[in-house]
């Protein structure tokens, strides 16, 4: 092994490669008994430990990554170059391990400040939202918003923190029997009963297959004072589609500014699990602390909802044997051959993943992305699995199903009735997520300094040795506390958010 200021970093005594906290030279010892770096080893990149032989398995985090290319010399850099992916294969273990939520006593549980919606739902803001059922009627929904942001319509209503157009680019042309519809109208629903909402008026254009009338009767949503609906053919225009939602904004107003903070348990509190611009640092610091965290949230009774199943494909036998049940741990089996079946169909595979910048960052394979991903999640029981955008209902923490695009994968979350989110990054993602605070958390320092405006916490010491994963996830513990209580976050700050509502689509537009 290495100490806590060696150039790299060795994650479990199986491993086949380490990984460099600094950048390594050719020629550069790398702290690893007396083996020199035979290439140059960029930060978060992988150097081998051993003579690995051409297709052997390459292990990193004790699990397989991949298989090697071309035969491999101690110290050699280990990459796209010489590292390709293995389909994933595992004798799975159906929910049998015997795990416990080890639960804190109800006298124990911490408690945060936020809006009573009624029903055991409770908001973290206090926002009105306009929610477009059709990209036709997005125009209409932004210029809404933006009389009430930008142009001094919420003046004197100092509690509402702002208007949010949900505006997104389907609606039409989708046949309203098939899966994409129901992703669709299920997504909606979710926001439009959002406790970070309390108000909500719902626009369409009018001709559109995505009516509003059916979506509020499927779903039992009645309209009221806080929840109005209309249309712009109905209304006469874009101009008096605008001029009549101003007015019911105004209405709300008054109302929705009475909302006031009040002690709630933390079983108020659902926390979106979240990475994006991943590096190689990623499953090493910012997702193992967002990990403590969650098992402290759900041990103080809260929820918290890991997502993207194609960024969990290589490590699904790492939740299945956390499952509570076979049930449970089936269902997620099921979802990833779906994502199987569907990636084949539209001549694409599971391993489309890393992205561009995660291959910068270090990260070679999806199965390596995924086991770091998967850190998030802690070690609490696998309670639930639910489709994409359903409502979770079930506390402790759970699954969905999800594509890896992190604003469509965040967007069901939400909808699912996420209060928070927290997201981390390696390369520096600066999305917002409105109606939710969203938290971001650095994997290193570096991109931490470099982006400071846009990050919240960072955990780039526990690379350098300087912190530990149990500390910085229970500071990110607190600072979830403290944001679900009001504190904003850097994009909250800057007012960022309005443009990340991205309903997954699936299926034809025709």
């Amino acid at each position: 092994m290495t100490s806590a200021s060696a150039p790299i970093i060795i994650l479990n005594p199986l491993d086949d490669v380490g990984v460099a906290r600094v950048k390594i030279g050719k020629g550069e010892a790398t702290g690893y008994q007396d083996l020199l770096a035979k290439d140059f080893i960029g930060r978060g990149h992988k150097v081998a430990l051993k003579a690995i032989r051409a297709g052997q398995e390459v292990l990193k985090f004790g699990q397989v990554i991949g298989v090697a290319t071309a035969d491999i010399a101690p110290g050699e850099h280990i990459h796209l170059h010489n590292l390709a992916m293995v389909p994933s294969e595992h004798d799975y273990q159906m929910g049998a391990g015997a795990l416990t939520e080890d639960l804190l006593p109800v006298a124990e549980r911490r408690t945060f400040m936020g809006f009573d919606r009624g029903g055991g739902h409770v908001g973290t803001r206090n926002y009105i939202g306009v929610i477009s059922s059709v990209n036709c009627s997005a125009t209409v929904s932004r210029y809404i918003a933006d009389h009430f942001n930008r142009m001094g319509g919420l003046e004197g209503f100092g509690n509402v923190d702002g208007v949010v157009a949900l505006t997104h680019g389907g609606g039409c042309a989708i046949n309203t029997k098939s899966e994409g519809y129901r992703i669709l109208t299920r997504t909606i629903q979710g926001y439009a009963r959002h406790p970070n909402f309390g108000g909500v008026l719902l626009i369409g254009l009018g001709c559109e297959t995505n009516q509003i009338a059916p979506i509020l009767e499927h779903y039992q949503i009645a309209e009221g004072a806080l929840l109005r609906t209309m249309t712009i053919q109905q209304t006469g225009g874009t101009r008096k589609t605008i001029e009549t939602a101003i007015e019911i904004i105004k209405e709300m107003l008054p109302t929705v500014n009475q909302a006031v903070r009040t002690e709630q348990p933390l079983s108020g509190l659902k926390l979106a699990l979240e990475c994006g611009g991943s590096d190689g640092y990623s499953g090493i610091s910012a997702n193992p602390a967002l990990g403590v965290a969650s098992d402290l949230l759900v041990r103080h009774g809260a929820t918290s909802v890991l997502a993207e199943t194609p960024e969990i494909y290589g490590a699904e036998h790492l939740l299945t044997r956390r499952a509570v049940s076979p049930d449970v741990a089936r269902k997620l089996l099921d979802r990833i051959d779906w994502w199987r079946d569907y990636t084949a169909r539209n001549g694409d595979e599971l391993n489309n993943n890393p992205s561009y910048g995660n291959k910068q960052g270090g990260l070679t394979t999806i199965l390596e992305k995924s086991l770091g991903a998967v850190a998030k999640g802690g070690s609490m029981p696998l309670k639930a699995v639910y489709e994409y955008a359903e409502p979770v209902t079930e506390s402790g923490f759970v699954f969905m199903d999800t594509p890896g695009y992190d604003p469509a994968a965040v967007t069901g979350q939400v909808a699912g009735g996420c209060n928070v989110i927290c997201f981390t990054t390696g390369r520096g993602s600066v999305s917002g997520f409105k109606p939710a605070p969203c938290i971001k958390i650095a994997t290193n320092t570096d991109m931490y300094d470099h982006m400071e405006e846009d990050m919240d916490i960072n955990c780039g010491a526990i690379v350098t040795g300087e912190d530990t994963i149990e500390a910085a996830g229970l500071r990110i513990f607190e600072d979830i506390i403290a944001v679900a209580s009001g504190k904003k976050t850097s994009s909250e700050i800057y007012d960022y958010g309005d443009n990340e509502f991205v309903p997954w689509q699936v299926g034809a537009i025709t």
